[in-house]
């Protein structure tokens, strides 16, 4: 009797072991992705005074930049659920978008998140200009129709 009272423990706990680790598996594992700057970096930065190379000591270099002569700079930064067997999900991002004038100081200042699939300001800082209300991203596709034949054959 000894030895099946012994053998009913050992698979009990192999049982107990096997369910723990199932229910581990289940757990959702989260990882980060880039780098952007904290609300209190950005307080640091004021937009018509920060020059480039002062942005760059106070947050940092970011990975990506502006394709127009270094327009502006951008941080992103994102988090990525998985779990279990299924693929990985972006839950969060964040862009940190921030213009620069032609002489190479801070003109604007803008944070974006990723909500339901779109992209939606969550805070902007900018400084009067003659494009008001026009996103960066609609500058850069503003001129795909203004190109002419005549300056494709150059």
């Amino acid at each position: 009797m000894t030895g099946s009272k012994a053998f009913r423990q050992h698979a009990r706990r192999v049982i107990l072991g096997a369910l723990l680790l199932a229910l581990a598996a289940c757990t959702s594992l989260y990882a980060n992705h880039g780098y952007a700057p904290t609300e209190l970096d950005l307080q640091q930065v004021e937009v018509g005074t920060t020059s480039r190379e002062d942005l760059a000591s106070l947050i940092g270099r970011p990975s990506s930049s502006g394709v127009l002569s270094e327009s502006g700079w951008y941080y992103v930064q994102s988090r990525w659920e998985s779990y279990a067997w299924k693929a990985p999900r972006e839950v969060e991002r964040q862009v940190i978008a921030i213009s620069f004038d032609p002489n190479g100081m801070v003109s604007n200042v803008e944070r974006f998140g990723l909500q339901d699939g779109k992209v939606i300001p969550l805070q902007r800082r900018v400084t009067e200009t003659n494009i008001k209300g026009i996103s960066i991203v609609k500058q850069l596709l503003g001129n795909i129709g203004r190109i002419t034949a005549d300056q494709v054959a150059k």
